[in-house]
């Protein structure tokens, strides 16, 4: 008991909870009836009264009350929040509720986030994947004008060649005539 009250508020109240609700499934449904009437524990202490669990302890007037569980929180005619305690004598209702709202708030933040991160990576990789697409088309089209000028121009040399055949200005084995050069 000692070592739970140097955790932070709102990690004692998920204790809290998380060790109210095993207690709920651990036991059998006869157990859960309560054995004693609530009122019985009063004016004793608050570890008594929260031996059971349907039982609230109010430490304005020092008594053990049944739990209203028509209402989700005790009525503040019954006990004030900062003074009513269930589960554990060492936490109250304020202290409880601010922890479950700052832990589902933290859930909800959590989990918003990582929905908009998945979606930004999500954005940023088609955005990736369309710009390397672009950049396949791109150097294909580059890989084809350079055939394409490759071919020209062995076409060209063909044509010149053939022209200088005809005026006999290439030095092939197969012509007999060639051009006669002083020296």
């Amino acid at each position: 008991m000692e070592a739970l009250r140097r955790w932070p508020l709102w990690l004692q109240g998920l204790a809290l909870v998380w060790g109210r609700a095993g207690a709920g499934l651990a036991q059998p449904a006869a157990t859960a009836a309560p054995a004693h009437a609530c009122s019985e524990f009063s004016q004793k202490s608050c570890e008594e009264c929260l031996k059971n669990v349907s039982c609230l302890w109010c430490y304005t007037n020092n008594t053990c009350v049944n739990y209203p569980v028509r209402s989700i929180l005790p009525p503040s005619s019954l006990c004030s929040l900062s003074n009513a305690r269930w589960g554990a004598c060492w936490i109250n209702f304020e202290a409880l509720i601010i922890a479950i709202a700052v832990a589902a708030g933290l859930i909800l933040v959590s989990i918003a986030v990582c929905c908009c991160y998945c979606c930004y990576c999500r954005r940023q990789h088609s955005r990736s994947r369309l710009e390397e697409e672009e950049e396949e088309r791109l150097a294909r089209n580059k890989e084809e004008r350079r055939l394409q000028s490759l071919q020209r121009k062995h076409e060209r040399k063909l044509k010149h060649d053939e022209i200088r055949r005809k005026y006999g200005l290439l030095q092939d084995s197969d012509n007999p005539y060639s051009r006669f050069e002083n020296e």
